[in-house]
């Protein structure tokens, strides 16, 4: 199935945008009356039909809408950007096709890679959206220092109600230590879930303390050592496997 992105759709802006049109009309050759699905990225899909076939700002009308609602629990991976780009690219696209919330680049101690094209990063969403057939676009935000982020979430805690509902969230850090328990261990199915991913070379011994006093628990992506990329994969794989 080819899908197209159109999240002016909720804005009643039945266009689409200029890369969309391009690869729709010139690449595709699709013409006026043609069939098309489009997704908006926040849940809903639509069967539409070409009424001006515009290389720049290709026109359709809504046949049919269908809503899919977000998986039940939400899986947010705060990681440290791999020197590689490629790297920490691979690691949306993979994610973004097993079922991801939200992804928080992290600035580290030991952070190789300080800066992020946010753009090309949110295009790669995109295009993994869409290959992978979901109506939900993983939320991206902006680079972030580690210390910084860990105290937003700790004030956010603070708000709870203290309820122990099954969606209260889980808040895991993945690093090397022969006590940390598995992830599958101790997350409990339905949570949303918070996961950090250090860089190459592991979080220093000052940030896995910090994020320990400040409510994070030390968890095990098993005995491999793991590439930074490969460990947000398998945090992310890990959790849709217990809520199966």
């Amino acid at each position: 199935m080819q899908l197209f992105y159109a999240p002016q759709i909720t804005r009643n802006n039945f266009v689409l945008d200029e890369i969309e049109s391009r690869h729709c009309v010139q690449v595709l050759r699709r013409k006026v009356g043609d069939t098309l699905q489009i997704v908006d990225g926040e849940g809903g899909m639509y069967k539409a039909v070409i009424t001006n076939a515009h290389p720049k700002k290709c026109a359709f009308s809504i046949e049919e809408t269908l809503t899919f609602s977000s998986q039940p629990f939400q899986i947010h991976i705060a990681i440290a950007p791999t020197k590689n780009i490629n790297r920490f690219e691979w690691f949306l696209e993979k994610t973004t096709e097993i079922g991801i919330t939200q992804i928080t680049p992290l600035l580290t101690q030991r952070s190789e890679r300080k800066k992020l094209r946010t753009d090309r990063l949110q295009k790669i969403l995109i295009t993994a959206m869409k290959q992978s057939v979901k109506a939900h676009l993983p939320q991206l935000n902006e680079l972030i220092p580690f210390k910084k982020f860990i105290v937003q979430k700790a004030e956010n805690s603070k708000l709870d109600t203290g309820s122990t509902a099954p969606n209260e969230l889980f808040r895991g850090i993945a690093h090397l230590a022969d006590n940390n328990l598995p992830l599958s261990k101790v997350y409990t199915k339905g949570e949303n879930a918070l996961i950090l991913i250090g860089p190459e070379g592991d979080f220093t011994s000052e940030e896995i303390n910090f994020a320990l006093q400040h409510g994070f628990e030390g968890v095990s992506l098993g005995e491999s050592r793991l590439r930074t990329e490969t460990a947000g994969i398998v945090a992310c794989h890990t959790l849709h496997l217990v809520n199966q």
